[in-house]
């Protein structure tokens, strides 16, 4: 509902007028207002109530949906010190397409305490900007039975993708939660993440998980979901590799009920301030490609760096020798490429270019600011799938009926310090040399280049955008891929027509270098298959990788035209070959030695005559020890022991302190079905404090305690609390073989108390 005293700023500091919500544009100054929706990580019923707003700049539009009206501010964020909790979110900004961002902390008085609430952006919303109202996204599991087949397997796809990067990062956990896991149209979207218990979950968890889908799975593809469940439960497909190799092959034979229709444009400028083009583009500015009855679609966008040195040159020459090896590539029939092999190849293409710009530099010996290069990025659309390359800070997006996605990450300063957990991106880009590269074709071999290669699955109309960073500095993207690109797709603009007018937003708004656009139509016409798609299990599988240094550097191989995608042949050729004859007699002694001892070790073990040389054990029936099941929070049972790991804040101005221990007293399932929560009943047996571990599991910035919170009494005080509280928490579990410290403790009654929850 819409808020008639809220009032959206202008980010122009040159204006900074107050503008009705509802607007997209400033009114006095035509600057495009940013709709900055964000998602409140907090523990309670809701983060405010509608229609509220929040340390002067925050609108409550939900529970937990905050708008922010002030977009033009950076957001408070946490302290260095305190980013741990924070930073598997920020190591995960590669799949950002994903998984939420951090944009900032919101703090919180409440008396004489404050609270630091985590703000995510850009969660999986439905957003109607007329009346301001909020939905969440559909969880996949709800939005899974109207799916297609096509949607189902792709959804099921890209959680695979995700699954090892989440292990990495403890927060499997998300991907198993059916109330985090959304869907956006095609795409799966995480709400937050939840970080894992002392047990990481495993495959056959996910398989567990998966095989609640079976039954709504559309009947083209339900014995496949089924098979592949099972699959990952019994442990016979034990690695993501092998996993997503399984999926590929169900969305090959799927893909054939798909008809696909691109069309590409490409468009470049000078600008108004620059005298030399130094971008280049592929197919050339102005051309229109269409697929069919082109056998080919490849759009490439390069930004030359090196001004009058030779910009322009390397960026040519990159384009020349992409198109010369992705056309060798494109030869190969789709049902034959295996798809890590091509994103192999690609990135092989990549190389060939840089040692060619490189070499040229070392011909010419240009050194340091003198050397000339260029950034790249490019879209190789093959069947229902889209390839995107890159190298440097010109990006690809995403734009379909739901949303604008960056899918790729530029490869400079900023986003260097964002993947390595010491900065949010926010901040990072404020710094200064934020913006300076960290890799581009030609600086250096390609043993020390490490492009960008990801693929993604096509079951919708999309536009993907590929531009120079003329036109996406200053987030122009962002702020006009609504107007300008979405008619695309709803067939009120052409692509030629809206590629002007986004060099026109380029050189009018931007202005400040050259620009390139390409924009990738792809429409698509899809009917449910008849057919039933067969899950192939293959009984080992060696997982594919990419060794960046054994990439060519030889001069001879550059430009070859030699460097073919290796295909998966339709049927294994028959190999026969000839035993040497010089083999068979040596073969006939070693195998008459071999029978001889056999023989001979049968008869020490019946004789006993041969002596054995041995330490004298006493005679006993062995035992085997069963190893105990490791506890965890997943497993909580009664008399168990938990320890507060991080100062936890309860109502009427009371606390567990860091060090506090808890025995469990009993656990009963959560009111809502299906939810794999439940509430602990325990008893505070000690509030001996402890020191706070450096390395905590709370993914979210912990809440400070008022200054008079009076800690609870050890034995006289039980608590309530919720697993999810408790994940939140960062508590650990004590393990069988340590001491308990609640083993001399006066037990209480055991009752269930009231509710404690923390506020």
């Amino acid at each position: 509902m819409e808020n008639d005293a809220a009032t959206l700023y202008c980010p122009n500091e040159n204006c900074q007028a107050a503008n009705p919500l509802t607007h997209k544009f400033c009114q006095r100054c035509s600057t495009p207002l940013p709709k900055n929706y964000l998602w409140a990580v907090v523990d309670g019923p809701s983060v405010g109530s509608p229609g509220e707003i929040l340390a002067d700049r925050y609108l409550v539009l939900d529970k937990f949906v905050l708008l922010d009206t002030k977009p033009g501010l950076l957001a408070l964020t946490p302290e260095l010190d305190n980013l741990q909790p924070l930073r598997a979110y920020l190591r995960l900004i590669p799949y950002r397409l994903h998984v939420p961002q951090v944009y900032g902390v919101l703090f919180l008085a409440d008396g004489p305490s404050h609270r630091e609430i985590l703000l995510l952006e850009k969660p999986p919303l439905l957003i109607d900007d007329t009346t301001q109202e909020v939905h969440l996204g559909n969880e996949l599991t709800t939005a899974w039975r109207n799916a297609t087949s096509m949607r189902q397997l792709n959804w099921l796809w890209q959680i695979a993708h995700l699954w090892q990067p989440l292990v990495s990062e403890g927060v499997a956990s998300s991907l198993l939660d059916s109330d985090l896991l959304r869907v956006e149209g095609s795409l799966v979207r995480l709400l937050d993440l939840r970080f894992d218990t002392a047990i990481s979950p495993e495959l056959p968890q996910l398989g567990e998980f998966w095989q609640q889908l079976v039954s709504d799975a559309k009947p083209a593809i339900a014995e496949f979901v089924e098979r592949v469940s099972l699959s990952l439960i019994q442990g016979e497909i034990n690695s993501t590799d092998q996993l997503i190799t399984v999926l590929d092959r169900g969305l090959a034979g799927l893909g054939r009920s798909q008809t696909p229709t691109i069309k590409i444009i490409t468009k470049t400028d000078t600008g108004p301030s620059r005298q030399r083009n130094e971008d280049a583009c592929s197919p050339p500015s102005g051309t229109i490609v269409s697929k069919p009855p082109q056998p080919t679609a490849l759009a490439i966008v390069c930004d030359g760096i090196g001004g009058h040195e030779g910009g322009n040159v390397a960026s040519n020459l990159a384009i020349e020798t992409i198109q010369q090896q992705v056309q060798q590539l494109t030869k190969v029939p789709y049902d034959h490429i295996d798809p890590s092999l091509l994103l192999n190849d690609l990135e092989k293409a990549v190389a060939i270019a840089n040692d060619k710009i490189s070499q040229r530099n070392d011909g010419e010996n240009r050194q340091g600011r003198q050397r000339m290069g260029t950034t790249l990025v490019m879209a190789l659309p093959v069947a229902h799938e889209m390839y995107i390359t890159h190298v440097g800070d010109s990006r690809a997006y995403w734009i379909t009926r739901h949303g604008c996605y960056q899918v790729t990450l530029d490869d400079d300063v900023a986003s260097r310090e964002v993947r390595l957990g010491y900065a949010i991106y926010r901040e990072a880009v404020q710094q200064s040399a934020a913006g300076s590269l960290v890799q581009a074709l030609g600086m250096g071999p390609s043993s020390s280049l490490h492009p960008t290669s990801a693929r993604f699955m096509l079951d919708e109309d999309a536009v993907f955008l590929l531009t120079s960073d003329g036109l996406s500095d200053f987030d122009r993207v962002e702020e006009y891929w609504e107007t300008e690109i979405l008619p695309i797709l709803a067939g009120e603009a052409n692509i030629a027509s809206v590629a002007d007018r986004l060099v026109e937003i380029a050189n009018t708004k931007n202005g400040h270098d050259n620009v390139t656009v390409a924009l990738v139509h792809y429409q698509v016409q899809y009917w449910e298959p008849e057919i039933t798609i067969k899950a192939v299990i293959t009984d080992s599988y060696s997982s594919k990788t990419v060794d960046f240094a054994s990439k060519a550097t030889d001069p001879t191989l550059l430009g070859s035209s030699n460097h073919k995608t290796q295909v998966i042949p339709e049927k294994e050729p028959v190999k026969t070959r000839q035993f040497p004859l010089q083999w068979i007699v040596p073969l006939i002694f070693v195998v008459a030695a071999g029978t001889l001892g056999l023989f001979v070790k049968q008869l020490r073990s019946q004789s006993g005559s041969f002596p054995i040389f041995s330490n004298p054990t006493p005679t006993s029936n062995p035992t085997i020890e069963a190893t105990p099941t490791p506890r965890s929070l997943a497993n909580l049972s009664r008399g168990w022991v938990i320890k507060t790991n991080n100062e936890i804040s309860l109502g009427n101005n009371q606390s567990l302190p860091p060090g506090a221990f808890l025995e469990v007293i009993n656990t009963k399932p959560n009111s809502k079905p299906g939810s794999g929560n439940f509430s602990v009943y325990m008893r505070v047996c000690t509030n001996k404090s402890t020191q706070t571990p450096a390395n905590t599991n709370n993914p979210v910035v912990t809440s400070s305690v008022p200054p008079n919170s009076k800690p609870l009494p050890a034995n006289e005080k039980t608590v309530l609390l919720d697993l999810s509280q408790l994940n939140r928490f960062g508590v650990s579990v004590l393990q069988s073989d340590a001491p308990s410290p609640c083993r001399n403790a006066t037990q209480p009654p055991v009752t269930e108390p009231a509710d404690t929850s923390p506020t």
